[in-house]
């Protein structure tokens, strides 16, 4: 593919007279590791690009001045490291945690929930540097790059997109390693170390290398937020969470931002050893692959929302929405963010949300999150009715016709069969 067929323009004036044409513009996502490395300066020396570098800082705790020195000595024209936590929390790990959101029972969507803050934020930046093409280093058989696409499309379609992945002749990250020896290029991957990472504020997964093989355990050391559960503190934790329509507002009665909250409950669930994961899941592509993740914070807070809702949801409110949220967390997944389909199922499970307030009482133990107590001003729950003592509000007399009235379509079933034969 000629990259500069669109943007490089002749005159009709003698060729000693012409100017020589810009280079195009490319905005890369650019993380400082292995992959992106590589590619920055691949799209700089093989299709003489000029390439903007964009990290975002979204909590994965790294040296982003480092980062940024990195971007520039590899080849980048300029650099931009705009810190995104509160916006990725509150804008995006919120909303999709009010939809309860898991995938295929386990996954808790972290690095699903990243990738469309950052592709919505190269695209904004391709337009303020009036770069006609954005740049991922997602490969050709991961989920990345069609979350990173899909973004594109739906916010912008006039970017076009250059995919190294699935147009270079590099296979392998052992091609991408003796690429970045030979120009010299600092990674922090290694082939005694050869599983990748991606790591925010959500979370931490882990794949690849010595990960492929689904009977092999990941090796200890690499576990970066949790401690085993095995050496977490003997003695228990207990603490309280407050929500406020959904959303959680305070540690033990103290307010924090939603960054910070998630921030400091991470550091509450690694320190119990809560939070991992390991799975075969099926990617969108249409393979089956193995991930490793660490989600502290995360599964504390769905926990603890749980709780809260089994307080205040109408039964079939709950249902419904429970009967939604693999559709929805599908739709995560697979990089539909901006979809209308997913922002129909927002209003909808935002809506329920507004009575989702209460505090919920945790115990975190050797990797488990008990719930200790809930309570809320919204409640539905009556203990003058639910009690097995003397109450109020219920005649146990109204529950034989209710179940006689339920039970008359399995006689009826039955009485038909017993005729048949």
């Amino acid at each position: 593919m000629n990259y500069r067929s669109k943007t490089q323009r002749t005159t009709k004036k003698s060729s000693s007279q012409r100017r020589p044409s810009a280079k195009p513009k490319v905005v890369l996502a650019y993380s400082g590791g292995l992959d992106t490395s590589v590619i920055l300066r691949w799209l700089r020396e093989d299709r003489d690009c000029d390439v903007i570098a964009f990290c975002a800082d979204l909590g994965q705790g790294e040296d982003l001045r480092a980062i940024r020195q990195k971007a520039i000595r590899v080849g980048a024209s300029k650099v931009y490291v705009e810190d995104l936590r509160e916006e990725f929390v509150s804008d995006y790990v919120f909303p999709m945690l009010r939809g309860n959101a898991v995938y295929e029972s386990s996954y808790l969507l972290g690095t699903s929930i990243a990738r469309p803050l950052i592709a919505k934020r190269q695209a904004e930046l391709a337009k303020k540097e009036k770069a006609a093409y954005v740049s991922h280093g997602a490969t050709g058989k991961g989920n990345d790059q069609v979350r990173f696409e899909l973004t594109f499309a739906a916010l912008d379609p006039t970017l076009q997109v250059i995919a190294p992945w699935r147009e270079w002749s590099m296979a392998s990250r052992e091609d991408l390693m003796n690429y970045a020896e030979t120009h010299r290029i600092p990674i922090p991957v290694t082939k005694a170390k050869p599983y990748s990472m991606d790591l925010n504020l959500f979370h931490i997964s882990y794949e690849g290398g010595v990960l492929e093989d689904p009977w092999v355990s990941p090796p200890s050391s690499m576990f970066r937020m949790t401690v085993s559960p095995q050496d977490a503190p003997s003695t228990p934790q207990t603490l309280t969470l407050d929500f406020e329509k959904g959303n959680p507002i305070a540690i033990n009665g103290k307010p924090l931002s939603p960054a910070k909250l998630l921030a400091r409950l991470n550091q509450i669930g690694g320190k119990h050893g809560v939070g991992r994961v390991d799975l075969v899941e099926n990617r969108f592509v249409g393979m089956k692959s193995r991930g490793v993740y660490e989600t502290p914070g995360g599964t504390i807070l769905h926990i603890a929302r749980r709780a809260v809702e089994s307080l205040t949801l109408d039964r079939e409110v709950m249902h419904l929405r429970d009967g939604l949220m693999p559709r929805y967390a599908e739709l995560i997944y697979n990089g539909f963010w901006f979809s209308p389909e997913r922002i129909m199922l927002q209003t909808a499970f935002d809506q329920i949300q507004q009575d989702v307030t209460g505090t919920v009482r945790l115990q975190l133990y050797k990797g488990n999150c008990l719930v200790l107590g809930r309570k809320s001003p919204r409640s539905l729950y009556q203990q003058h009715i639910a009690t097995f003592e003397t109450g109020t509000g219920y005649n146990q007399k109204d529950a034989g016709g209710f179940i006689q009235l339920q039970a008359l379509r399995l006689a009826t079933r039955h009485a038909i069969h017993q005729n048949s034969h």
